[in-house]
């Protein structure tokens, strides 16, 4: 049983924060927060991604980015990643944790989720689309 969810990206701007926010909203009742790779530490979630995940009612605000670390990884049952190239990362920095990591859309064709950082909206929906559909594949198991 799951009880603890960490969503991982590179900068934890953009696909980690509205993977964690898609999720949370769905399962109150996990503990669910999200990290980068290579954090854009303290930054907030950024502008396109916000703008296309308010057009679906997800709300962003608040997001501040942070770090990964082996620690904070140790810290969650399951850790959902975008890419592959990520549970490779993890794998190679933190191989404690490898047990733990599965790509974010393992259950929606599990080939990774682009990065949309810096590319124009229709990307970032694109991608908003991704993330959404792939959340609720993980709700799904997750509730049961």
């Amino acid at each position: 049983m799951f009880r603890s969810v960490l969503v991982v990206c590179v900068g934890n701007i953009c696909r980690s924060p509205l993977g964690e926010r898609a999720l949370r909203r769905a399962l109150p009742d996990l503990r669910i927060d999200s990290a980068g790779i290579a954090a854009v530490v303290g930054h907030e979630a950024d502008r396109s991604a916000t703008e296309a995940a308010a057009e679906v009612g997800v709300d962003l605000g608040g997001h501040v980015a942070r770090q990964l670390t082996g620690p904070l990884g140790a810290g969650y049952d399951l850790i959902l990643v975008m890419e592959p190239g990520h549970r490779s990362e993890i794998s190679k920095r933190w191989p404690q944790l490898s047990g733990r990591v599965m790509l974010f859309d393992q259950w929606t064709g599990g080939r990774g989720i682009e990065d949309p950082y810096r590319r124009s909206g229709e990307v970032h929906r694109v991608v908003r689309d991704k993330i959404l559909t792939a959340a609720e594949a993980w709700v799904a198991r997750l509730k049961a």
